[in-house]
């Protein structure tokens, strides 16, 4: 086996680890980024500082992030411009006993870019937008039960999904996010169905006739949905007088500013966004029409941090920033830049397999033998990546920090990852290979 281009020391990394463990519950407050999600061992776990497309780890070690804080970043780490702004406005206050017109400001800049948006409320995450997205669809409704498709956070009301049968697998509950501390009473107040499958929809909507507030749902992750079926379920919300929301926390902002929807053409009744928003900066919005959202004035929907000078200053200016930057076309080559890097390092390598995906999130996908267990595979292609200074899962989120060099030193590291799995396959010795434990699914994203 040749040795990898750097071993890094993260002992530092694991005795911050050990701590935590004592402290914190779950060791993390997202769990995205528990060491089992990575390279347990190998993964660095805390960072020190970071910048453009790198970050620096607590041991000095230095790798390019293709993680990018679960796609929070965008522009890059430390980005000087929004960084600028919110130190400009930090000397101003962070936060005014009275409301900022920075308030009015981004919801007018929102409305001119995502084609849903005519009212904004504002949060500080996606977890808790959709939240307030389903508050508002049942309270502007007057009816209960919510389809869901994808992941929408970790709150009460989508977690009584939990108390069901995920539609796909058949399992109960679902792995990883028992429903434990959900009320039981929430059960089959919110539904799940399989995403492509606008019949399984109106089945549901046929079902619960006249009870059904919503359909929230990611439009999109790793591709573009199939032709007609986001206007099919729209047109299924409208006969059945349920509020069409789309989750664009994760899809949002990177193939067009105006999200999924917009190279879809399809406008849903409601948006949620959060994440790369603001570059990394705390906050999320509800946006949609004005028949929708009005309502919520007569809704407790409130708290102190929502409109924060810090969180709208960081979202104006990263938008501008993403526009400015024109941001989707250059996301767009980077990620086919990336692409085909990846794709050169499996044929180098003689694996079968392809990076697929939106190029705004390309994923590794090898043709491997039934027998073979992939969690193992993909496990020591991280395992090997992080050796190599390259902190990625087997899906890849470029900022617009990434250039020609991280591309090039992604792909050479790829091509000596995947030509160790090469070997391992090849000797049948995956465990042998690996000096890791195999990475844990956190959850299944459901029925997605």
């Amino acid at each position: 086996m040749s040795q990898p281009t750097i071993q890094p020391n993260v002992q530092q990394s694991y005795a911050l680890y050990r701590r935590a463990g004592t402290l914190i519950p779950g060791w993390t407050q997202l769990i995205s980024r528990r060491a089992d999600q990575f390279a347990n061992g190998v993964s660095p776990v805390y960072a020190q500082r970071a910048k453009g497309a790198r970050f620096v780890d607590v041991d000095e070690n230095e790798y390019i992030d293709w993680v990018n804080a679960v796609g929070a970043v965008i522009l890059g780490h430390a980005d000087d411009v929004v960084d600028g702004a919110v130190k400009a406005q930090i000397d101003r206050g962070s936060i005014y006993t009275l409301n900022s017109p920075l308030e009015i400001e981004l919801a007018e800049e929102l409305v001119a870019t995502l084609p849903s948006a005519e009212m904004v409320r504002y949060t500080k995450g996606g977890g808790e937008a959709c939240a307030v997205a389903a508050r508002i669809a049942r309270g502007a409704t007057g009816r209960d039960r919510i389809l869901i498709c994808g992941y929408h956070g970790w709150h009460d009301w989508y977690q009584a999904a939990n108390f069901g049968v995920d539609p796909e697998s058949g399992e109960y509950p679902f792995a990883g996010i028992e429903p434990i501390g959900v009320p039981q009473a929430l059960a089959g107040s919110v539904i799940p169905f399989r995403y492509g499958d606008a019949a399984m929809v109106a089945r549901l909507l046929e079902e619960h006739a006249g009870q059904v507030a919503a359909i929230m749902m990611e439009p999109a992750r790793s591709e573009l949905p199939p032709a007609g079926y986001l206007a099919g379920i729209k047109r299924l919300a409208q006969a059945h007088g349920a509020v069409l929301i789309f989750d664009e926390v994760s899809c949002g902002w990177r193939p067009a500013l105006g999200g999924i929807q917009a190279v879809t053409g399809v406008t849903p009744d409601m948006t949620v966004v959060a994440k790369a928003m603001s570059n990394g900066y705390p906050m999320g919005a509800v946006v949609g029409s004005r028949a929708v959202m009005e309502p919520a004035q007569r809704m407790f929907i409130s708290s102190s941090y929502w409109s924060d000078n810090i969180g709208l200053v960081a979202a104006l200016t990263t938008i501008r920033e993403l526009r400015r930057r024109e941001g989707p076309a250059r996301l767009q080559a980077i990620g086919e830049g990336l692409r085909a890097a990846l794709n050169r390092a499996i044929d180098e390598t003689g694996l079968q397999g392809v990076c697929t995906g939106l190029a705004s999130n390309p994923a590794l996908a090898l043709d491997l033998p039934a027998a073979v267990d992939r969690r193992k595979v993909y496990t020591l292609f991280i395992q090997e990546m992080a050796r190599r200074g390259i902190h990625c899962l087997t899906s890849f989120k470029a900022t617009l920090a990434h250039g020609e060099t991280e591309i090039r030193q992604t792909g050479e590291a790829a091509a000596e990852a995947l030509g160790v799995v090469k070997r391992a396959l090849d000797e049948d010795a995956l465990d042998r290979y690996l000096v890791v434990d195999v990475k844990r699914e956190p959850f299944r994203r459901l029925v997605r």
